[in-house]
This record gives C-alpha cells, structure tokens and sequence, in this order.
C-alpha cells in the first residue's frame, strides 16, 4: 500500500523551475532513497513534499492531497521533515527541542515518548539539558531525527542526514533510522549523497538527474547497475 503517491510534480524558485514532473511513490514501511548529484533536485523534492515551496502535479498522501498545505498541516497529517542542515532549535535544551517536536500532540504519552528518545540515542539523554546549539554535529542531527520523530509521523523525510559528519557517526545515524522502521513501520523518503550507505538501508531507490527521475528499482538492483556503480557508488 503507498503512504506517498507523487506524479508529475513540479517545482521550483521563482521563475526557475526545478523538477520536471517527477513520478514516485513510498509504501508503507519503506525506504527509498533518492540519488542524484549535487543541483540534481533532491531536496528540491522534499521542499515541495514537506509545503516549503511552491509545487505542481500531484502528491498524494494516504489518498489526501498535500500539495499547497501548510507545513504545519502536514505535519498534522504525519509528516514530518529532518531539513538538510539539521534545523535543530539552538538556543534551546535538547529536551526542550524534543519537546517542540511533540507541540501538536495532546495525548498522555509524549512523557515516555522522550524517555524512548532518550535511550534510542544516550547520548541526547546524557546532554537533555544542554543547548542544542552548543553540541556536535552528529549529535544535532540524532536530535533533528527524534524532534521529527515525537510527532509521532507516518511519513519522515530526512534530507542529507549524512552532510558533515565522520562514517562511524553516520552509520551509527543510519543505524537508528533502521531501528525506528523496524519498529514503528513509518515510511522514510531519504535523500543522501552517501550512496553505498544509502543503498544498504533502503529498500528502492530512485536517480535523479536535472529535475528528471533517470532510473529506478530496488536497492540490489542499482547496487548492481554498472552506470550506478560509476557514477555513484566508487567504481
């Protein structure tokens, strides 16, 4: 069952437009990966899914249009966007980041949701009351991820997770986002440039080039594909 239905989207700054009708989809408890070299669209992608500009075409969410929805709206509907750069709040705690992630709940669970959050990455728990601004960045982006996550999402779009750290942090980043599938189900569109890494933790990927999707299939697929491998994967 798809969780996310896109066709022929579109999007773009201004009067420079930058997909050119994209066709995709996530189904449930998926990951997909979108690959593509730098300008190729990416996270043009996500921008447009997640409401931060305008787009066209069509984009279906659990059968809901989404396109022109506010951000907030969004994530209302259970998306939830892990913007490139991390995004976290600085000039507030980790635990108060956390906090914010959860605004738009009401439920009587939020409490142990950042106990869970807490133990999925000790380290957050170890700095709960430190400024977010003032940790590392690996440890920023393990708290963008589980800001996105106390909004409880059905849908997380995760931009460059990978973008300035060591591999060891990666992988450990990657780690927990397999974690977090495995045992929720949630669907993640991934964007990433670390395309070995991203291959082992999808399960499809699509290639984007010049705002056009070029190639598509599952994971083992591209991973065997010689034009991947050159382009993208070290030979």
């Amino acid at each position: 069952m798809s969780v996310l239905e896109v066709s022929g989207l579109t999007a773009g700054y201004g009067l420079v437009e930058v997909l050119h009708g994209i066709d995709a989809h996530v189904d449930q408890g998926e990951v997909v990966v979108v690959l593509g070299a730098n300008g190729a669209g990416k996270t043009t992608t996500l921008r447009a899914l997640s409401g931060m500009i305008r787009a066209g075409g069509s984009a279906q969410f659990e059968g809901s249009s989404i396109l022109g929805k506010r951000p907030d709206q969004l994530t209302r509907l259970g998306i939830a966007h892990v913007p490139q750069g991390r995004g976290t709040i600085v000039h507030l705690t980790v635990a108060e980041n956390l906090d914010a992630g959860a605004y738009l709940r009401s439920d009587s669970e939020i409490a142990d949701d950042l106990d869970r959050w807490f133990g999925v990455f000790p380290r957050l728990g170890e700095r709960r009351d430190q400024l977010a601004g003032s940790m590392s960045g690996g440890e920023q982006q393990m708290l963008a991820i589980a800001r996105a996550a106390m909004s409880r999402p059905k849908l997380l779009l995760l931009d460059e997770p990978s973008l300035g750290l060591a591999p060891l942090i990666t992988r450990e980043v990657f780690d927990r986002v397999t974690e977090l599938v495995a045992e929720s189900g949630i669907s993640v569109l991934l964007v990433e440039q670390n395309a070995n890494l991203a291959l082992k933790v999808a399960d499809r990927a699509y290639v984007l080039e010049a705002g056009r999707i070029v190639n598509e299939g599952s994971a083992d697929e591209l991973q065997k594909d010689d034009s991947i491998r050159q382009a993208y994967l070290g030979g």
